[in-house]
């Protein structure tokens, strides 16, 4: 169990939190159902709920879970803001020689830099923390060369200069024997980068911070991104420290005095508040500051870090403020997984009951004898004079498959018509169709054939085993399955079809052939009105969207709530 006030042992600036295994197992399972959430359709939540979730990863996975398994690993300052901001320039005065360039020299590369004390080197050179970053030294300097203006390299940073690919991510580790032990100093990318990949990258790198390090600039301290962290960092009860950077000396009092009043009505007044001035050197980013200039900043960091109480109360006040804002922020995640379902449902729900209502009309039109209209009802007066068998097969077959694809046509049209009321139909696959796929006119012309393929399969299973004395009165088959068909399909207007075939196949046989022509014909509708409309949810369907992670994630965080 992790609380305030937990049991600390110290040894060497070492502190120990007692956490219990079944608190890291909850949240390693709580984790599983954060990553296993997802959200495909385009709601007006969903960006957001997509932005919290992988917020909420990269916490869990680069901060939380790291740090309740090995509280005594150095505190991890993350120092971020706004472009211009001057954080590369801060980070290098903490250190006293230049380890960060400014972002904006080359904002499309920016690889954000940690450095830490070379004791602490093991800490950050593995995966322990930001796994999905590719770890990156610089090569050691010879003992005569200056880097950034101090001496050479006597801090063994590093040996190997790590091959890393266009795309791929990656963290270059520093060390300086000026930082104290326990203490590693993060510079993250602009908050507000114009490349999107380095945004996400930064607030990553917060989310992974023991204490924030928010610095703003006396012309951008109003600005709405860097107020959107300070708020996010409240909400979370993170550990907080601002910087108010290159601030010109005349206006230090009035600035120092507008921004003191902007944080305490955002219920931030208690946050501590660092001035630097305007200096020659703040100029072009990435130099280095006279040390008094963040002397106060650096003093505290390291009293944070030296101080075993101190320290303990900055590392569980962050650690207790993630795990409480998962209060918060759980429901809000299973309630965009609850509103993806709902969405899914509804777009399910249309094309059920569109696909229903025509299934009812067509079985209506069937029993009315719809399909023996226009040529087929001409081919059926004009036999057997003028037509034979196998022609009124052709035209009864026709308009079967004619009035399906009708059918068919005008289901997806009240699809269309409802979805387009909905946003979440405007997922990828889901508003138009697949040029490649066969046309249903394809698919129920070959559904229709197979159906009088199986009809004269009957037809002629039935000639066989009439008992005829003179096999050459045995009716034709074609001529059985037409009158068949005819009678099946040609509601009242084909009363004498099914005479005619009483009459060449006797009763019986006649009554057996209907009923499995019946069944057959029944078959072959719900399979040709089925498929269709498995067709058109089949892309829906692949998106996954079920309800179950809505209540594994509230049930995770309940189980959470309890080992909390």
């Amino acid at each position: 169990m992790l609380q305030k006030g937990a049991k600390i042992g110290h040894s060497s600036h070492v502190v120990t939190l007692d956490v219990r295994p079944q608190l890291l197992d909850a949240l390693s399972a709580l984790r599983e159902r954060v990553a296993a959430a997802r959200f495909p359709l385009p709601l007006p939540g969903a960006p957001r709920a997509r932005a919290n979730r992988d917020e909420l990863l990269a916490q869990l996975d680069d901060y939380l879970v790291p740090r309740l398994k090995a509280p005594e690993a150095p505190l991890l300052a993350v120092v971020g803001g706004s472009t211009g901001a001057g954080k590369s320039t801060l980070v290098n005065s903490l250190v006293g020689r230049q380890v960060s360039e400014a972002g904006v020299l080359r904002p499309t590369t920016r690889t954000p830099v940690l450095v830490c004390h070379p004791d602490d080197h093991h800490w950050f050179s593995g995966m322990r923390i930001l796994p999905d970053l590719t770890r990156v030294w610089v090569p050691r300097q010879d003992s005569g060369e200056e880097i950034g203006g101090d001496g050479g390299d006597e801090d063994g940073s590093g040996d190997v200069q790590a091959i890393v690919g266009e795309e791929e991510r990656a963290l270059r580790i520093e060390t300086a024997q000026s930082l104290p032990r326990g203490l590693a100093l993060l510079d993250a990318p602009d908050i507000d980068s114009l490349v999107a990949d380095n945004r996400v990258l930064a607030a990553e790198l917060i989310s992974a911070a023991d204490v924030w390090v928010m610095v703003t600039t006396a012309s951008r301290y109003a600005d709405a991104v860097p107020w959107h962290l300070l708020r996010t960092a409240k909400e979370h009860d993170a550990t907080l420290v601002t910087v108010l950077d290159r601030v010109p000396h005349q206006v230090v009092t009035e600035v120092s005095r507008q921004y003191g009043a902007l944080l305490a009505k955002a219920g931030l007044g208690d946050v501590p508040r660092f001035t630097v001035p305007e200096l020659p050197e703040s100029a072009g980013g990435g130099g280095l500051l006279p040390a008094t200039a963040v002397a106060p900043l650096r003093a505290w960091l390291t009293h944070h870090v030296q101080e075993p109480a101190v320290r303990s109360r900055a590392v569980a006040r962050t650690a207790l403020g993630v795990i409480g804002s998962l209060d918060s922020r759980m429901p809000e995640l299973a309630g965009a997984v609850a509103a993806q379902y709902a969405a899914a449902l509804r777009l399910t729900s249309a094309v059920d009951e569109a696909y229903e209502s025509e299934h009812a009309r067509v079985g209506r039109r069937l029993q009315a004898g719809g399909v023996l209209a226009g040529g087929a009802l001409k081919r059926w007066r004009s036999y057997p004079l003028d037509c034979g068998a196998g022609e009124l097969l052709d035209a009864i077959a026709e308009s079967l498959e004619a009035l399906l694809l009708c059918a068919v046509t005008a289901a997806d049209e009240r699809i269309d018509e409802a979805w387009r009321r909905e946003p979440a139909a405007g997922a990828p696959g889901l508003a138009g169709r697949d040029p490649e796929t066969e046309s249903a006119e394809h698919r129920i012309g070959m559904a229709v054939r197979r159906w009088r393929r199986e009809l004269e399969e009957y037809a002629e299973d039935e000639v066989r085993c009439l008992e005829r004395v003179d096999k050459n009165a045995l009716p034709d088959p074609e001529v059985v399955a037409a009158l068949l068909a005819t009678a099946l399909l040609g509601g009242r207007r084909a009363r004498a079809a099914g005479e005619v075939l009483a009459e060449r196949t006797g009763a019986q046989a006649a009554v057996r052939l209907r009923d499995r022509g019946g069944r057959l014909l029944t078959d072959y509708l719900d399979k040709v009105l089925n498929t269709e409309r498995e067709r058109r949810l089949a892309p829906l369907d692949a998106l996954e969207v079920h309800p179950e992670p809505q209540a594994e994630l509230i049930a995770a965080l309940s189980v959470l709530q309890k080992e909390r």
